[in-house]
């Protein structure tokens, strides 16, 4: 009997339909990753051969580049701010309009995305936050006789890190939200008239033992969206504080990358600054992944929510 081939009828269309995301994925992701890793244990500056150099840019790294330290210590703070705060608010705001009629949460919608597409945007941000006294906030301080001279909000190290948190926060509403939006609406309405009937007495616990358990998937997604928007944070503080800042007070990894990479062409130290980010992505992303699914695999039904009230 002659064997089917695995392209061939409903597989075989499975495949091809694949195909459209897969090579794409595979050319433009996975083979520059593997070419990254590999060119992270040499010396190349793009002009000449690259030279081999085991782990000696991975020791430089840790052990030499106090810059590195300073931007690793810059990326993990801005993440845990940033993206957990992100994360939180995107789905907040998403609940919050989900039971607005349909024209009023699709104008909602856009508001609360709008941030995320606008290309000037840091032109507003830095005007507010000009050093000087013509600044919006600076001029309205000093009419209030608050301040006595202007605060350099974007160049002092003691104010410029809050303020690209307030910008990052502030455009965080991208892709994540929409996925909150958008799984908000396919959300089983039986299960909330089997909740109201077994004893569910407010939204919170609506929310907690509902909603939440039937959007893992969109939280997960939400989830992977928060934590690579968090760990490349880089152009909004070049925008802001410069390239780099002062005392690199928000230098991050993403610029430490571009710093050796672009400027200095030190291609196999910046792949190995890559690499340790990369890592340190997927790490967070395994954990974010392996809480969600054990918080989806928990039976949280109205028997074990009227024991908690």
């Amino acid at each position: 009997m002659r064997k089917k081939s695995a392209f061939s009828g409903k597989s075989g269309e499975s495949w091809f339909m694949l195909s459209f995301w897969l090579i794409p994925f595979v050319l433009f992701t996975l083979i520059p990753v593997g070419i990254s890793v590999a060119v992270s244990f040499t010396n190349y500056n793009m002009l000449q051969p690259a030279r081999f150099l085991g782990i000696a840019n991975y020791l430089r790294m840790f052990l030499d580049d106090d810059i590195f330290i300073k931007s690793l210590s810059n990326t993990l703070l801005f993440a845990l701010v940033t993206g957990p705060v992100g994360y939180v608010l995107s789905f907040a705001a998403a609940w919050f309009i989900n039971d607005f009629s349909k024209g009023t949460r699709g104008a909602l919608t856009f508001l609360f995305y709008s941030p995320s597409m606008v290309g000037s945007v840091y032109v507003i941000w830095t005007y507010l936050f000009s050093n000087d006294s013509y600044g919006v906030i600076n001029s309205f301080l000093l009419s209030a006789n608050l301040l006595r001279e202007p605060i350099y909000w974007l160049t002092d190290p003691s104010y410029n890190f809050y303020v690209v948190v307030i910008v990052v926060l502030w455009m965080s509403m991208g892709n994540g939200f929409l996925a909150f939006v958008a799984g908000l609406k396919q959300l089983n309405p039986v299960y909330y008239e089997s909740a109201s009937i077994d004893g569910l007495q407010n939204r919170w616990q609506e929310l907690w033992y509902i909603t939440l358990p039937q959007m893992t998937p969109q939280l997960l997604i939400g989830a992977v969206l928060s934590v690579s928007s968090a760990f490349a944070i880089g152009a909004q503080n070049a925008a802001l504080t410069g390239n780099p800042s002062t005392d690199y007070s928000t230098h991050t990894l993403l610029l430490h990358i571009l710093d050796h990479g672009t400027q200095r062409l030190e291609m196999g130290y910046a792949s190995a600054v890559a690499v340790v980010l990369f890592t340190i992505m997927l790490g967070s992303w395994a954990l974010i992944s392996r809480g969600l699914r054990a918080f989806s695999g928990k039976e949280r039904g109205c028997t074990s929510c009227d024991q908690s009230v």
